[in-house]
């Protein structure tokens, strides 16, 4: 994809849009020289933003034509970045998200459901895109996507809106499978954010075409820019089974055989940068963190029975990143902590419904440390 500004949405903020930086070409000026600052580290969190309508509990699929009544319903800011920021907020945190909107009165209600939260949407010329996630009695869901303004998010806008990082800092990506306008370029912009001075931090999701040997090298191709890789168990299994190395893996949504987990988990962390940590999220079981040829698991806590599961994953990497961001080094013991805070956090968020009923701030002790 060639950036040009005849390509670049219209900008929230009406300020002109940069294209990224080419590899060799200039990088961001430096900062102006002055008092020395110490600004608190920064989360940024980059990726998608719609509204999600939650209904359940659905017993199997209704006859078609008919009409079925859900004791359980939900409207809320939804889409893997903004459950990120959310869980932000809960914590406490101040987070800044990036993304887009639609040009409809959608959009405007999901602007409100966003306060408090530092938002920076481009405005696509398009409706808002929509997501009804089905709970079913088995635990499972489904959900049923328009397509919508996730189209047309660019990545100028995301630079422009992404300043210099102040040390320690990360950016968050979410869902690039869904933003195809981020994805022709997405390995740039990774590698433009690093520049800015962000610890990258990556959840890939799952790509609606399966894991094809085009996007294996694709997401390859990202990987290279990771300084944290936030997947759950499928998808390292998926990402892994890119690489042979001689031995096939079980291709299988319940993966029991910790054996072939340890050996995707190998894999993939041989596709970061040196020194990143791969995160496997493990469900109930909790997480699993990679670091320099170890693996460490963290045993979440039961929770109480859950109705809505939309957003597990989201929750868990604001919680893993937040405590990220008050370490000032990288070993076995804070990742043990970090992995911690990522499990008590979704642990914390999954049995409220509504959402909307949990005020900022009120989980803050989820970052707590344990004794």
């Amino acid at each position: 994809m060639k950036l040009d500004q005849s390509q670049a949405g219209p900008s929230q903020s009406g300020t002109p849009q940069s294209d990224l930086p080419q590899p060799g070409g200039p990088q961001a000026s430096p900062p102006e020289l002055g008092p020395p600052r110490h600004d608190p580290p920064r989360l940024s969190i980059v990726g998608d933003v719609s509204v999600d309508l939650v209904l359940g509990t659905l017993d199997g699929w209704p006859k078609i034509g008919t009409e079925q009544l859900l004791p359980r319903s939900e409207l809320r800011a939804g889409g893997s970045a903004a459950n990120a920021a959310l869980a932000a907020r809960h914590l406490g945190l101040s987070p800044h998200l990036i993304g887009a909107i639609g040009d409809d009165d959608l959009a405007q209600w999901l602007r409100l459901q966003l306060a408090g939260i530092r938002v920076e949407l481009q405005t696509c010329a398009s409706d808002t895109t929509v997501s009804v996630g089905l709970m079913h009695a088995d635990g499972e869901r489904t959900f049923l996507t328009s397509c919508g303004h996730l189209q047309h998010l660019t990545p100028s806008f995301v630079l422009e809106h992404l300043p210099q990082a102040s040390p320690g800092s990360v950016a968050l990506f979410t869902a690039p499978f869904l933003l195809p306008g981020l994805r022709e370029d997405f390995s740039r912009l990774l590698a433009a954010a690093a520049a800015k001075g962000y610890q990258v931090a990556l959840d890939t999701g799952w790509p609606s075409e399966g894991w094809t040997p085009q996007v294996h090298q694709e997401v390859e191709g990202w990987l290279a820019h990771c300084d944290h890789l936030l997947v759950n168990e499928l998808e390292a299994m998926s990402i892994a089974n890119g690489q042979d190395d001689g031995r096939d893996l079980e291709d299988s949504a319940d993966v029991e055989d910790n054996r072939d987990l340890e050996l995707a988990v190998r894999r993939v962390a041989r596709l970061l940068k040196p020194g990143a940590l791969l995160i496997v999220k493990l469900g109930v079981a909790g997480a699993l963190g990679h670091l320099d040829g170890q693996s460490i698991r963290y045993a979440s806590e039961a929770a109480c029975e859950i109705f809505d599961t939309v957003g597990a994953g989201d929750s868990f990497n604001t919680g893993y990143l937040a405590a990220r961001l008050s370490q000032t080094s990288t070993n076995h013991a804070n990742l043990r902590d970090a992995l911690a805070a990522g499990c008590r956090t979704a642990t914390a968020i999954l049995p409220r419904f509504p959402r909307k009923s949990i005020a900022a701030g009120e989980l803050s002790h989820c970052l707590q440390p344990q004794s």
